[in-house]
């Protein structure tokens, strides 16, 4: 009689516990999605800015100038916290810090 009603017991603690490792992954995962998601939606409003810069004043104008620098900046931030930055020209994410802050002055997009 007594094992009746333990095997119950271990079924809805085992249940439990799978429903609240869950919960921990899906909520710790998340802040980790979002600073994805945020770096990408920066450097990808930083690049066009750039790219409108150069293509309304040329490539040494002050103002893609100053856009360079917001993309080294937020380069160095994505990188310093995620160990990884976005390349909205390629499209894709880089591991390593191989950036070059002058990739876009004979860009005439």
């Amino acid at each position: 009689m007594r094992n009746r009603l333990i095997i119950p017991f271990y079924r809805k603690a085992s249940f439990v516990g799978a429903v609240l490792a869950g919960f921990f992954a899906f909520t710790v995962a998340v802040p980790v999605a979002h600073a994805n998601d945020e770096c990408q939606e920066r450097m990808a409003k930083i690049d066009h800015n750039l790219h409108e810069a150069i293509e309304h004043h040329g490539a040494q104008s002050s103002q893609a100038e100053h856009w360079r620098k917001e993309m080294h900046e937020q380069r160095e931030r994505c990188y310093s916290s995620e160990h990884r930055w976005w390349d909205e020209d390629s499209h894709k994410w880089h591991n390593d810090r191989d950036w070059n802050d002058h990739d876009h002055d004979g860009d005439n997009h």
